[in-house]
């Protein structure tokens, strides 16, 4: 079993948030699901490893607190706040079982649009060397994959004035 994230673009967070067990990244439509200008990014999640490379592109060292996204869903304003609250949960909550959905900050958006051409193999190279690639490396092209197709949707994101949002699931 594995985590899977999405990366996707949204005009706002209602809309990110639509149908929330629903996969953002599909590759043939599914009649009664939302379609979304998506990047399926198995692996790749917001915090640790987008992060890396977020900090690769602005040659900056990686923090925890880079990348900084804001939980959408499930709404951070009905989350257990107490163990007591958080046992009573059905097991069915999604704060328990998922998915969750977080937004992407614009900087993080703008720092993945901003990436020329000239950078992409340099960044890859780079990204395949982090801590967290070491047991498990990438398939030959993954990560070139992943990069150029994060990167083509944060400039989507970025002309049509929108967030980028993750979809995770387990």
């Amino acid at each position: 079993m594995g985590v899977f994230y999405d990366y996707y673009r949204a005009a706002n967070r209602q809309a990110a948030a639509e149908n929330p067990d629903d996969p953002r990244a599909v590759e043939k439509p599914i009649p009664g699901v939302a379609t979304f200008d998506a990047v399926e990014a198995k692996w790749i999640d917001p915090y640790v490893i987008l992060g890396q490379l977020i900090a690769l592109a602005r040659d900056v060292p990686y923090s925890l607190d880079l990348v900084r996204p804001v939980t959408v869903y499930p709404p951070p304003e009905g989350a257990p706040a107490t163990m007591e609250e958080w046992e009573a949960l059905p097991d069915d909550s999604p704060y328990k079982e998922g998915p969750g959905i977080e937004e992407l900050s614009a900087d993080v958006r703008d720092t993945l649009a901003g990436i020329p051409d000239s950078r992409v193999d340099e960044l890859v190279e780079r990204w395949e060397q982090i801590e967290e690639f070491a047991y498990v490396p990438p398939g030959a092209g993954y990560l070139l994959e992943i990069l150029t197709g994060l990167r083509g949707l944060a400039q989507r994101a970025q002309e049509e004035e929108q967030m980028i949002y993750c979809w995770i699931c387990i």
